[in-house]
């Protein structure tokens, strides 16, 4: 019965790493066997199956696809307004040292781009500024993936984490804090990564160790205090201007005679033009927006958020077992306020109201294929769980570890991001898992769920998704190396997750409180 539960999984794992088939395609069809699994070897009636991939199709539209949605809409007016281009020249002022300069675009505003909008811009949008700023591609490429290997947890406005909390049943502030306490190691490590990449080894620390320093506590302290007291959407989002505020500060403050080896001897008249900061601030105003509002109608301001949150429809979708009916949330959601700010936003920069729609139904057409993708997995998802499918696996996978399971639950969040390209998927689609071995191991369901979900972040490194969007963005420079980026980054990728599982094996003996 266990190979069956597997089925739709092991598919996924041959369409999308074997058989390079569309994640489109792929995964609509795993939903199919999943659906046909569930029926046939599970007793699960047909209208109860049908019932449980509507529930799926309803969490996966509102409101995972709706800040999807939003969060790309965003970016892409900013681009359209010509904004993003006054961002990427105040960045190129900082610092004459190709390091810093690195750590403020892929750590600093790769960080920004995942907790806004998440969906491979934390990697293609970075590495073609770098690229085309001279820094080398391959290299780039690699050392972006690194720099996006823990923030996705809490990327498009906290998406994954929140759809984890929903598909499992946790509470995502609860889920949020244990994340980045799970996080809060390869937080530091990771800035240090990116400077031994791009710099060519372990030397191109020196001289820049304090700032990669306090570029990962900028990253993993307000993560976890924003993930404790505001809950899952703003930690990254907040986290990375923090960064960035940090580099600039320090660069300011710290003007040492750069390395010759590390040298900037790329900057143009342009790129060295100071940004004034009411140019600065019209430029940003989309995020300024996003991050205002999103505070202003969360938790922290219960007078706002909950009027806002009464505004509901709950929905009987699932007609099984311990059935609850589905709750749609109409306006306290991240993606209402993302388009709001958006709107807003864009017409302080000036574009007109018809240049406005135009890219917002460029932006909602180009998505159509995810649409298909997420709606599939997230029915696979349901399916799993509401059928007892993924407690077979969960029983099995005990089984096998006993009670070292815990250093495994990392790489199987891994292997979600490697097959569906997604931190959000992976932990629709194994998420579930996690909490079931928790519940016969008796450990935090939540501890294991945060680090499968960690495990998701770093995985997304090897992903042939992740490392195409990367390839795509550079352009012909990096076309048909592949491989080459793939053989780069997988040293990297495994020990990080070598990290995270001893993490997660040796943090409820060493520290339970954090964990429970």
């Amino acid at each position: 019965m266990v190979i069956l539960a597997l089925l739709p999984i092991l598919f996924l794992i041959v369409a999308l790493g074997f058989l390079k088939m569309a994640g489109w395609k792929a995964c609509p069809i795993a939903a199919i066997i999943a659906f046909v699994v569930a029926v046939f070897c599970y007793n699960m009636s047909v209208p109860i199956a049908i019932s449980a991939a509507l529930e799926g199709v309803a969490l996966a539209c509102w409101p995972i696809l709706l800040v999807i949605i939003m969060a790309l809409f965003a970016y892409k007016l900013t681009v359209a307004t010509g904004s993003l281009d006054v961002i990427k020249q105040m960045l190129t002022t900082v610092s004459e040292d190709k390091r810093v300069l690195f750590l403020l675009i892929a750590w600093g505003f790769g960080t920004f781009m995942e907790g806004m909008a998440g969906f491979g811009t934390a990697v293609a949008i970075p590495a073609a500024m770098l690229v085309a700023l001279g820094f080398p591609p391959i290299k780039t490429i690699v050392a972006c993936l690194i720099s996006n290997a823990v923030a996705p947890s809490f990327g498009s406005i906290g998406i994954p984490t929140t759809t984890m909390a929903a598909v499992t049943g946790l509470d995502s502030g609860v889920l949020a804090t244990k994340v980045s306490i799970v996080s809060f190691i390869p937080d530091l490590i990771a800035p240090f990564l990116i400077v031994i990449c791009i710099g060519g080894g372990i030397k191109a620390i020196k001289g820049v160790g304090i700032v990669t320093l306090l570029s990962g506590l900028a990253l993993a302290i307000p993560e976890l205090f924003i993930s404790m007291t505001i809950g899952a959407e703003l930690p990254v989002m907040v986290s990375s201007i923090i960064i960035m505020a940090v580099i600039v500060l320090y660069s300011r403050a710290c003007k040492s005679t750069s390395n010759p080896e590390y040298q900037v001897d790329f900057k143009t008249d342009d790129q060295q033009k100071a940004v004034s900061f009411g140019e600065g601030v019209k430029a940003a105003m989309i995020f300024i927006l996003i991050f205002v509002f999103l505070v202003g109608t969360s938790k922290l301001f219960p007078f706002i958020n909950g009027p806002l949150a009464s505004i509901k429809t709950s929905v009987p979708i699932y007609a099984g077992p311990g059935a609850k009916p589905y709750t749609f949330t109409w306006i306290a959601v991240p993606g209402v306020m993302i388009f709001i700010a958006t709107i807003l936003g864009g017409l302080y920069q000036g574009a007109s109201v018809g240049k406005i729609a135009q890219v917002f139904k460029d932006n909602f057409v180009g998505l159509r294929f995810t649409y298909l993708t997420i709606i599939a997995v997230v029915v696979v998802a349901k399916i799993m769980t509401y059928s007892g499918m993924t407690k077979e696996i969960a029983d099995a996978l005990v089984f096998a570890t006993g009670n070292a399971y815990p250093i495994v639950a990392p790489f199987v969040g891994g292997l979600g991001a490697f097959i569906t390209g997604s931190c959000t998927n992976a932990n629709v689609l194994f998420g579930p898992l996690q909490t079931s071995v928790a519940s016969s191991l008796g450990m935090s369901q939540p501890w294991l769920a945060g680090a499968s979900s960690l495990g998701g972040c770093i995985g997304k490194m090897l992903s042939p998704q992740s490392i195409a969007l990367g390839v795509g963005a550079v352009g012909a420079v990096a076309e048909g190396k592949e491989g080459e980026i793939m053989r780069g980054a997988v040293g990297y990728c495994l020990f990080l997750l070598i990290i995270a599982g001893i993490i997660t094996i040796i943090a409820p003996s060493v520290a339970p409180f954090l964990v429970h």
